[in-house]
């Protein structure tokens, strides 16, 4: 084959052949379209189930009826009260130490044994005073021999000077004798009284009935009036205070109620504040406010026969300052609080509540008062209100879940009876 055959074969075959099926910008139009195709079916799928949503939703709108517990709204007392957080002190703190020195001899306590006043609770080694007691006597003995002589010897000192047998100056000293003497035997006779008073402090008596503690030395130690822990301390219970403070702004409402508030009657609660534990009556504040804190310090005493109130311990006080009567109240579950206020939800004639704002005074016994917005006799939700709006459906206990009260008791007798017919 000539080479021009050739050359004329191979423009044939490129002929033949043509351009590549597949070029490089018809894959990546390719790739967009697939990307779209994706995107598109997204849009449709959120499109489509925002739909549904919107759908399901308003068919929804209509709630169930919730059910709830209601109660009337009463008149009755309510105790208006303050309260605070109290420690209990005893009146009185002793630390029973000797008043002398010695070696600790007896002790006639029980720990935690209720003592009273003058009652000995121990007994120091006694020997040495009673043989200081015994010469100091002797002492006056001696002395008082010594001042019976000087007296006598001056009775004949001045007879011998009325008959001028003896000079002045001797008569004179034997009646500075008989002065010193005599002031000897005075200073033996309070020695003598010391040495009795010694004696006694011997035996340690309790300065105050009280309850005494744990003892704080044992029989055998050497005791002096200077030991800090002393043997025993003893607490008087009976009757006990209450120490507890009250915010400044309470102490016009005290004043008002009696004077400087003393004679009140005072409640003492456990930490629950659910029982009480004694009653009392308020005793007093202090004369002037803390400024750190913005409070009074105050007191409350109660007769603790029982040793119910220990002191140290803490308990709740109820200090009883005045009584509303005949106050609209209602439990105080009922009460609800929101941005614009206190609320309770009321009971309609159509089964249905609404939100009526009040104003709440104070709480006893599981009740608040209401002091304006409710009306007694009105029928409030107390259980139950949790998710209740204005104008929402409710059922009362018993009722079938279809309606609310009587609204919904009306409407399945008219459903009965069309079914009959």
């Amino acid at each position: 084959m000539t080479s021009v055959e050739e050359k004329s074969a191979r423009d044939d075959q490129a002929s033949a052949s043509g351009p590549s099926p597949h070029p490089a910008g018809s894959s990546r139009t390719k790739t967009w379209l697939m990307a779209g195709a994706v995107v598109l079916g997204l849009v449709l799928t959120g499109l489509g189930a925002r739909w549904l949503s919107q759908r399901g939703g308003g068919e929804s709108r209509v709630r169930p009826a919730a059910a709830v517990n209601v109660e009337k709204a009463t008149r009755q007392d309510m105790p208006v009260s303050v309260t605070a957080l109290g420690t209990v002190q005893p009146i009185v703190t002793a630390t029973v130490r000797p008043q002398l020195s010695g070696v600790l001899f007896k002790l006639f306590f029980q720990e935690g044994q209720i003592v009273r006043q003058g009652q000995v609770l121990a007994q120091i080694d006694p020997r040495p005073y009673q043989l200081a007691l015994a010469q100091a006597r002797a002492n006056l003995a001696r002395d008082e021999a010594q001042l019976r002589s000087a007296r006598l010897d001056l009775t004949r000192y001045e007879t011998l000077l009325k008959q001028d047998s003896i000079a002045r100056q001797q008569v004179d000293t034997q009646r500075a004798t008989v002065g010193q003497l005599t002031g000897t035997v005075a200073a033996d006779r309070a020695a003598i009284g010391s040495a009795a008073l010694n004696l006694d402090y011997t035996a340690i008596k309790s300065p105050i009935t009280g309850r005494v503690g744990i003892r704080q030395v044992d029989i055998g130690n050497y005791l002096t009036p200077s030991d800090t822990n002393g043997i025993v301390v003893v607490t008087q219970v009976d009757p006990i205070d209450v120490s507890f403070a009250l915010p400044q702004v309470q102490l016009s409402q005290i004043g008002q109620a009696s004077g400087s508030g003393a004679g009140l009657p005072v409640e003492a609660r456990d930490q629950n504040s659910n029982s009480k534990i004694a009653s009392g009556r308020f005793l007093t504040f202090d004369n002037q406010v803390d400024s750190s804190t913005g409070t009074v310090k105050a007191k409350a005493r109660f007769d603790n026969p029982g040793s119910a109130l220990f002191p140290g311990g803490f308990v709740n006080i109820a200090m009883l300052v005045q009584t509303l009567h005949g106050a609209v109240t209602v439990p105080v579950s009922a009460v609800r609080h929101g941005t614009q206020g206190d609320f309770v939800f009321t009971l309609q004639h159509d089964s249905k509540v609404k939100l009526t704002p009040v104003k709440i005074g104070p709480s006893a016994n599981n009740r608040v008062a209401i002091l304006s917005g409710l009306a007694a006799g009105t029928t409030v939700v107390t259980e139950g209100a949790d998710g209740l709006e204005d104008g929402s459906a409710v059922r009362l206990p018993g009722a079938g879940k279809g309606g609310g009260g009587a609204a919904g008791s009306h409407k399945r007798g008219a459903s009965a009876k069309s079914g009959g017919n």
